[in-house]
């Protein structure tokens, strides 16, 4: 597997495809660059894939000395990957957590890119839990005595899980997400690591729609992590974006998108 290396900083990734369309691909919570197998097979033989184990995934590691990542040491990542493969243009798909990573590049290099595909991204309306993590005091501090300590969270989930404040699909993703002490590490790692990938969203969609950068975004129906309607303000801003809704929850909503992109090809024309 291919490594970019920057300060100490590695990021793996795999190329999948010879295509004259070159997208980047950022996977989600959970997964790691092979997760794009399917996608890959999908958009053959059109494009070439460059799909990068996010860090706390798979190979890619992030020293102590560069926590948090910062958005500069990011991108400066991706540009040395666009320059050694001589990389003028691109596009970028993202699934959930991935989504922080493409917001990134937008921010950084809009006039670059092609089209963009967000499936149920994260980053653009922060959720309750990833606040607390990353909030500094206290707060923090409950939330990785959780990680280390998690029966009161489990206990407190359970609570709403019957007194039905919380759908049961979230219920279920976190109780998946904190089920044994190297996923509860990786949890605050990631949300923690990830902090300062924080963006101010009406400029995020300036930059789209100045650019006339066409952007899509899969949603799952029944998907209760990142729910249709929290992006709602941001899917109308948008002038070149559309939205595809898929009889879905989170998390197999990328496999469901590989089998949509076997007919919707166009998605990176």
């Amino acid at each position: 597997m291919p490594i970019l290396e920057l300060e100490k900083t590695k990021l793996h990734y795999q190329t999948y495809g010879q295509g004259k369309r070159t997208i980047l691909a950022f996977h989600g919570y959970g997964q790691d660059s092979g997760h794009f197998h399917a996608v890959a097979e999908a958009l053959k033989p059109d494009c070439t894939i460059y799909a990068f184990d996010l860090f706390f995934h798979g190979k890619s590691k992030l020293p102590k000395s560069k926590m948090p990542l910062q958005k500069a040491h990011l991108s400066a990542l991706i540009q040395k990957l666009l320059q050694q493969e001589n990389i003028d243009r691109f596009s970028l798909m993202a699934f959930s957590m991935g989504g922080k990573f493409a917001l990134t590049l937008i921010e950084a290099l809009p006039e670059r890119i092609n089209n963009v595909l967000l499936v149920a991204p994260d980053g653009i309306k922060t959720n309750f839990w990833y606040s607390m993590a990353t909030y500094p005091g206290w707060l923090q501090g409950l939330f990785k005595r959780s990680v280390i300590r998690p029966a009161p969270l489990f206990k407190f989930l359970n609570f709403l899980d019957r007194r039905k404040l919380v759908d049961k699909g979230l219920i279920k993703f976190a109780h998946w997400q904190m089920e044994s002490t190297p996923k509860r590490m990786r949890v605050y790692k990631s949300w923690t690591g990830f902090s300062q990938l924080t963006f101010d969203i009406r400029k995020i969609v300036q930059l789209l729609n100045q650019n006339k950068i066409e952007i899509t975004l899969i949603l799952g129906e029944y998907d209760q992590v990142i729910p249709q309607r929290s992006l709602q303000v941001f899917i109308k801003a948008l002038q070149y974006g559309k939205v595809i809704l898929l009889k879905t929850g989170h998390t197999f909503l990328l496999h469901d998108v590989a089998s949509y992109l076997r007919q919707h090809k166009e998605v990176f024309r």
